[in-house]
């Protein structure tokens, strides 16, 4: 189809979706099927009155999607054995609505475009001869996962639930971990075909209405067909789209959500994904998991400390590596560096060129192990690593303490999975500039990077928050985990620095 019969027929679809409901249930009924034509899920089903054959209606759902019990026993059964011999057909519509259907969610709407999009969300649709307007019953049905822990997000204490594709079900998980008046749900739509359903959640009074008004006019400014994963939105509201590192973060967790909620954060979740975003995100972020808090706070602060120092080493150890061997050899002691040059004795490859490429098939390795099933995955990353490393030592196209290095490298840059795109990025950074300024294109790189850092905002919030400061409450959640008789939620708060003037570009 070209782009004029494909633009033909959305001016089309909306033209009838800006048709109103006539009196009329014939015409009602041909105005429902010419809109899901060719659509052979569609079902409707009439009914009439067994006391009074004027009394007519129709029910319209999408097979699949609904309980069909449920239709029989508390909508199509109701109407057929309720005595209406009495009643005007023309004023049944408002004793069906109020007297008759037992359903919990019951309501009235003459709007089409909100009719369709409860139909194709899994509501049954009743329809009375002789009233223009229709009953929208909650009737949905349809096979969700099970609750169950997140894999990219495992914990050996605290909570083993996760969020699973069902938004309603994501929104209950929040609400039993805080059950108050405060919590506020805010639903919206997004997407022109798929009109997916999203929700803002946050506290009110903890949240700040800068960032909560900021969060509102991205979204509305967002103009997409379809929305499938929350990763849509995250790469249209945040504040450096073209930053390798998030300033949306991103979770499975219900605990972690309700933390960063009772911080004044909004989380923002989004129909058919298990992953929820918030905001503001800082990047002392990255370092933190939910088991911190549940664990005892000296162990888990050691731990955090731990992924800082990883992220730091798997950036820097390669560039330091290639700087010291290349150009700063005074730097190590004599044995070692003549350990080192009898190693790379015979290799063919400058020592920047056997890095890159060490590096390479490391992180082909690990995507690999990753995309595979969990068993062959982790079989070929283990031989794949040991094989090809002792196979490219033998066969002297590498050194191997560039082995060592890039297993070094590897290795602590498993500790912190969330930022691998960032390490990945910067690594190679610091690499190329080590490799043509040796150490002073390492610290050049480093300023830089601190540079960069200080400038990124997340919705007004400055990205490197809490870093640098000395203050009480900044070092006591950040590169340590204060216990709890002194660390308090209700202390922390998230500030605001100067105006919100949109994204950063």
């Amino acid at each position: 189809m070209d782009t004029n019969d494909t633009s033909k027929n959305q001016t089309q679809s909306k033209a009838e979706y800006n048709k109103k409901l006539s009196t009329s249930l014939d015409s009602n009924i041909a105005l429902f099927k010419e809109i899901f034509a060719k659509d052979d899920t569609l079902r409707i089903r009439n009914i009439q009155n067994q006391y009074q054959n004027s009394i007519r209606c129709s029910t319209i759902f999408i097979d699949g999607m609904v309980s069909n019990d449920y239709i029989s026993k508390n909508i199509i059964r109701p109407i057929l054995n309720a005595d209406l011999s009495k009643d005007n057909p023309e004023n049944i519509f408002y004793k069906l609505l109020n007297q008759i259907l037992p359903s919990s969610d019951v309501k009235e709407s003459n709007d089409i475009s909100e009719i369709i999009n409860c139909i194709i969300g899994g509501d049954t649709i009743l329809i009375v001869d002789h009233s223009s307007s229709a009953l929208i019953i909650d009737s949905k049905d349809f096979k969700v996962r099970a609750i169950d822990e997140p894999t990219s997000e495992k914990a050996l204490r605290g909570s083993k639930e996760g969020f699973t594709e069902s938004l309603m079900i994501n929104l209950s998980l929040i609400r039993r971990r805080a059950k108050s008046t405060n919590l506020k749900f805010q639903f919206r739509r997004i997407g022109e075909e798929t009109n997916t359903n999203i929700c803002l959640c946050y506290m009110e009074g903890k949240v700040q209405d800068k960032i909560l008004n900021e969060l509102i006019t991205r979204l509305d400014q967002i103009n997409i067909d379809s929305l499938i994963d929350s990763e849509y939105i995250q790469e249209m509201i945040q504040d450096a789209p073209l930053s390798p590192f998030e300033t949306v973060g991103s979770t499975e967790r219900p605990d972690v959500v309700v933390g960063k909620i009772l911080e004044g954060r909004i989380a923002i979740l989004v129909d058919g994904t298990p992953f929820a975003l918030t905001v503001p995100f800082l990047f002392v972020e990255y370092f933190q998991t939910g088991e911190d808090y549940y664990n005892n706070y000296l162990f888990m602060s050691f731990n955090r400390i731990i992924r800082i120092i990883g992220f730091i080493f798997t950036v820097s150890v390669p560039a330091l590596y290639i700087s010291i061997v290349t150009y700063n050899q005074e730097m190590i002691p004599t044995n070692l560096l003549l350990s080192i040059y009898a190693a790379r004795e015979n290799v063919p490859l400058p020592t920047i060129l056997e890095a890159i490429l060490m590096i390479f098939s490391f992180e082909v390795l690990r995507e690999a192990g990753t995309r595979l099933p969990s068993d062959l995955g982790e079989a070929i990353s283990i031989v794949g690593a040991l094989v090809l490393g002792q196979a490219a030592v033998d066969a002297r196209l590498v050194s191997a303490p560039m082995v060592i290095i890039v297993a070094i490298t590897g290795i602590v840059g498993l500790l912190n999975i969330k930022i691998v795109g960032a390490t990945i990025f910067l690594r190679f950074i610091f690499l190329i500039l080590s490799a043509f300024l040796g150490i002073y294109g390492y610290l050049f790189g480093v300023i830089g990077f601190i540079v960069y850092l200080m400038s990124l905002r997340s919705f007004g919030v400055n990205y490197m928050n809490t870093v640098g400061s000395f203050s009480s409450e900044s070092i006591t959640d950040s590169p340590i985990r204060a216990p709890w008789w002194y660390l308090s939620l209700h202390n922390y708060k998230i500030s605001v620095k100067g105006r919100i003037k949109g994204k950063n570009r």
